[in-house]
């Protein structure tokens, strides 16, 4: 028992010395109504002056903050680029010489497998808390205006996250960061927003054009069972139901409606919202797409043309 806590300790030791010099404790200056207030949270270096944390840490008033550093060190930063609908944002410091964290790849992880969060939860900077992946693919709405997204592929941690911990790292027994810590959901269930290819690619335009830029057609749309003679036409059992369709969006002016079941984009079987929304990137927008719908057992197929989401 004694060689299994060792081996135990020493795993997460090896994780908090590769990992925790990249993270930063972040005071956040905020305007309110009642004038600036401070806030806290947590952000890992990813280049040596560049930074990722939540999107919900940096708010849209942030006017700036310090980012310091288990050595000492203490960083003016302003805000980069930030997206609400996966809930990221990047920031950037002036000089350098950040340790940046090495990236790992949510899309490997096994449930049950040791991560180890780091952070600064009730603004005690650096604390660290361990435990398992408990569950992977979840999924968490993330809300811009009227306008509600899913965060797709969330890892659910019983490793212990608290106000403050939002922004820090979750990462495996190797030092690598596999997820951006994000939510406490309730006692023993902590979500994070996973490192994957998609959302490199979201910090990449991020840091790139400050903005993740995405189509938008106006639907709200929900998963539903085809029907039978449906599924031995697709070979495929679910589509998403249209709920609801924005007035004057792209999708009422192509024709779409309520208790349409779309089932295809441009060819590729559509399952889930959280597909439809991947397949609705900046390529999409102002670019005709071909929409595959179930309508009173009928397979029609509606082209519509996106405009840009605004967040």
């Amino acid at each position: 028992m004694d060689e299994l806590l060792d081996a135990y300790s020493r795993a997460v030791i090896d994780v908090v010395e590769r990992v925790s010099p990249s993270v930063a404790n972040l005071r956040v200056r905020v305007r309110s109504r009642s004038g600036m207030r401070e806030a806290g949270g947590a952000a890992v270096a990813i280049t040596e002056d560049r930074l990722i944390t939540n999107a919900h840490v940096v708010p849209a008033s942030t006017r700036g903050g310090w980012a310091s550093f288990p050595d000492g060190r203490e960083f003016r930063f302003s805000v980069a680029g930030r997206d609400p609908f996966s809930d990221l944002a990047v920031i950037g410091i002036e000089g350098g010489g950040l340790h940046p964290a090495q990236l790992g790849d949510a899309s490997t992880l096994q449930v049950g497998q040791l991560v180890v969060a780091i952070g600064n939860p009730h603004g005690f900077a650096g604390s660290v808390t361990a435990g398992v992946v408990s569950a992977v693919g979840r999924s968490l709405p993330a809300r811009a205006g009227g306008t509600q997204r899913m965060i797709d592929n969330v890892i659910q941690t019983d490793a212990s996250l608290n106000p403050g911990n939002s922004g820090g790292a979750l990462a495996t027994s190797d030092g690598r960061v596999v997820g951006i810590n994000t939510a406490l959901a309730g006692m023993g269930l902590g979500l994070a927003v996973p490192v994957n290819d998609h959302t490199r690619g979201l910090i990449a335009a991020l840091m790139r054009e400050g903005r993740v830029r995405r189509a938008y057609i106006g639907v709200g749309a929900a998963p539903r069972p085809l029907p039978p003679n449906a599924v031995t036409a697709l070979g495929r059992t679910t589509g998403i139901e249209v709920i609801d369709v924005a007035p004057a969006s792209p999708a009422a002016q192509a024709g779409v409606r309520p208790e349409d079941i779309v089932v295809a984009l441009n060819g590729r079987p559509i399952e889930s919202v959280e597909e439809l929304q991947r397949l609705l990137s900046a390529d999409a927008i102002d670019t005709p797409q071909d929409v595959t719908v179930l309508r009173a057992g009928a397979v029609l197929e509606l082209e519509v043309r996106p405009t840009e989401l605004a967040a």
